[in-house]
């Protein structure tokens, strides 16, 4: 299966670019996770550290779930991986499968696209209780942007060290 990984508009308006490049570092995620079976994906980037192309899809899908749904939604959810709330219990690939992860992963992808869509405007804000602050739907779509880009770098390196290819 190939992602499709559609570039940016170089203009438009706000809520369609931060659309295009959130959507944008999804699927250079998952373009970094193509090809790969379980046991790749699995493949830890250097002791002690946990970080795997696999433990980041897990990751990613607490991130999109929190921000998304328990943030500005307001959903009284639990975590997908953690019933403390520890977002470093994803990274635990131990008994993972590429399967039920991406599942998890585009489900909560999903829910927020469709949260997005049925906001009103940018403004809404919801409740992040780790800052003890509410924050809008702008800031999570740019946090969001942000995290996806810091991980997709740590991508491209455990990519690297998998079978050699770089880029994306």
């Amino acid at each position: 299966m190939t992602t499709e990984r559609i570039s940016p508009p170089l203009t438009g308006g706000e809520r369609e670019t931060l659309r295009a490049y959130l959507d944008f570092h999804r699927a250079t995620l998952a373009m970094k996770c193509e090809g790969l079976g379980d046991e790749e994906l699995r493949r830890r980037s250097m002791p002690p550290s946990t970080l795997s192309l696999l433990g980041l899809v897990r990751h990613m899908a607490e991130v999109e779930r929190t921000w998304f749904r328990r943030v500005i939604n307001r959903e009284d959810i639990p975590f997908v991986w953690s019933a403390t709330g520890d977002y470093q219990e994803a990274y635990d690939t131990s008994g993972a499968t590429r399967a039920e992860a991406f599942d998890a992963w585009q489900r909560e992808v999903e829910h927020a696209r469709r949260i997005e869509r049925e906001a009103e405007s940018l403004d809404i804000t919801g409740y992040q209780p780790r800052w003890e602050e509410h924050v809008s739907l702008r800031l999570v779509m740019l946090h969001l942007i942000h995290e996806y880009a810091r991980h997709n770098g740590h991508a491209d390196f455990l990519r690297e060290g998998i079978d050699g290819t770089v880029g994306a």
